[in-house]
């Protein structure tokens, strides 16, 4: 059964899902809608690795209130 995973990404919250053997990523609204994220996620990374994948492609938006990518939850699909 697919996985999806939930992050709060220096502020902003994603949706991570396994989709065909490849991630596909989704911006969460405040309201809970969710949309296409601008950006992949190679299909190299493994789950485990998938906060440190964001860390380091969102690192320029961390603050002294949000210093790191913080999984939320695992939900199966």
């Amino acid at each position: 059964m697919p996985e999806e995973y939930r992050f709060d990404v220096f502020g902003r919250r994603m949706a991570i899902a396994g989709s065909d053997g490849a991630w596909v990523a989704y911006l969460i609204g405040a309201e809970g809608k969710r949309r296409r994220a601008g950006f992949e996620i190679p299909d190299f990374v493994t789950a485990n690795e998938l906060a440190q994948y964001l860390d380091d492609l969102f690192h320029e938006d961390a603050s002294p209130e949000r210093p790191g990518v913080v999984l939320l939850g695992v939900a199966q699909r």
